[in-house]
Formats: C-alpha cells, structure tokens, sequence
C-alpha cells in the first residue's frame, strides 16, 4: 500500500503517528510524509530562512531513520489558508504524487489554526485530487501525465497531549517506540531549546503519552486515531497496521 500522513510542522508526524508509519514500512508499505509548512517560525533566536533549512534538514534526517520519503509544500507558519485554491492546489499536487490508499493528517479540532487549516485543506484537496478534469497550473510532484488519486478513508492523528482527543482505532507501537523517540530527537532545534531554556523534556511527554495510549488498548505504547466518517471515505478494510 502507498501510505500519506500529512503534518503541518516538520515534526508533527513524529509527535503524532511515527511508529505508525514506522510499523507501515515494516510489512512493505510506500510511506510518504509531507510537512505542510517550513515550521520558519519555531525558534526564539534562529532568524526565519535559516531555520527553513534547519528543519528541512532535521525532518529528512528523521524521515531516513524509518525508511520515509519526507516533502514539503513550502508554507511559512501561520500562512496557511484552507479558503483559496493556491493552497489546496499545493495539497492536490502532493496527494496525485503519494497516490495513497489512505492518507493521516491532523484533527480538525486541534489547538492551533495551522493544524486546522491542515485538516480542512486535506479534506478539500483529497476529493479534488480525484477529478480527472481537475488542473494544476504549477505542480511541484505531479506532473500531466499522473493519474488522478483514488477516493480514500482519512484517518486523524492524535492531538498534541492527547488534548480532547478520543481514538476510535489503536497501532500497537510497542516495537517502535524507541525509533519513534529516536526520529522526534533529529528535531534538534526544538527540543534542545526546550530541554536547556524551558525546562521541558518533549521526548519524555510523548513517550508517555504513547503510553497512555498503550494502557487504553491493552499494548506496552500505542498511538491512537479516528477515522473520518464521510460518504465515499469508509470501508471494511483494516488499513492501520
């Protein structure tokens, strides 16, 4: 299977799905990642346009450890529309590109307005990538000659801290966690700020967070979601491993 999980920030993914998508490469699947943004805006001393680069570099960094192809489509924090055609065109031309067989993305009730912009440009976009009369006037991955996408179930990731969140469907991460927390640490320009100038250990949360999700399914870690329920989007299939 052909596997999309769409964050907003370079290291949502990792936060939120990464042994997910780690367990996905392990029986064969072709596991994508897109950022949506460049995440310019997440230091407190690094100038915008240098930490583009850095995090570029980090999410590949990360991406690598699993095995996961990791693309961006080059928005800047907080400019991230989901009422404009730009920015779902960006998100159809990343979806034709993955041609997934399902596709993770964000909560459309999360805490920031990036997240939710993300979710609602996901949903908007997967149904437009379907229409093969559909154009994009600069794609960036497809091309004219790539087939529209199929109609597929979206699945939402956990909310940050499991915040108003509730999983209807659980992955057994047990065998992944330390490469989950693994992948999170390549994130080196947010979590050593936050360890040495807030006195947080990130890591550490989502460790743990994964373990409450574990103690809800019975597992050792887990990672939760709920699956989209929309007309077309559902099926008998398990396709979480």
């Amino acid at each position: 299977m052909n596997v999309l999980a769409i964050g907003c920030h370079p290291d949502d993914v990792e936060i939120a799905c990464s042994g997910t998508l780690a367990k996905c490469v392990k029986r064969g699947d072709k596991v994508t990642v897109c950022h949506v943004s460049t995440g310019n805006l997440g230091h407190v001393i690094i100038p915008p346009d240098e930490l583009t680069i850095i995090r570029g570099k980090e999410a590949k960094k990360a991406g690598a450890m699993a095995g996961i192809e990791v693309i961006c489509a080059d928005f800047n924090d907080l400019e991230i529309y989901d009422n404009n055609r730009e920015a779902r065109d960006k998100i159809v031309d990343i979806i034709k590109y993955a041609n997934p067989d399902f596709i993770i993305t964000h909560n459309p009730e999360d805490y920031m307005p990036d997240h939710t912009a993300v979710a609602r440009l996901v949903f908007d976009a997967s149904f437009t990538a379907t229409l093969p009369n559909y154009k994009l006037a600069n794609p960036k991955y497809s091309n004219a000659d790539t087939p529209p996408a199929k109609m597929v179930p979206i699945f939402y990731m956990d909310t940050l801290a499991g915040v108003d969140f509730n999983p209807t469907i659980y992955v057994d991460i047990s065998e992944e966690i330390d490469l989950k927390i693994d992948m999170l640490e390549c994130h080196e320009s947010q979590l050593v700020w936050m360890r040495e100038h807030d006195g947080i250990d990130f890591a550490d949360m989502v460790r743990t967070c994964s373990r409450y999700r574990g103690y809800q399914c019975g597992a050792e870690y887990a990672e939760g979601f709920r699956q989209l329920q929309s007309y077309l989007k559902g099926t008998t299939e398990r396709l979480l491993p």
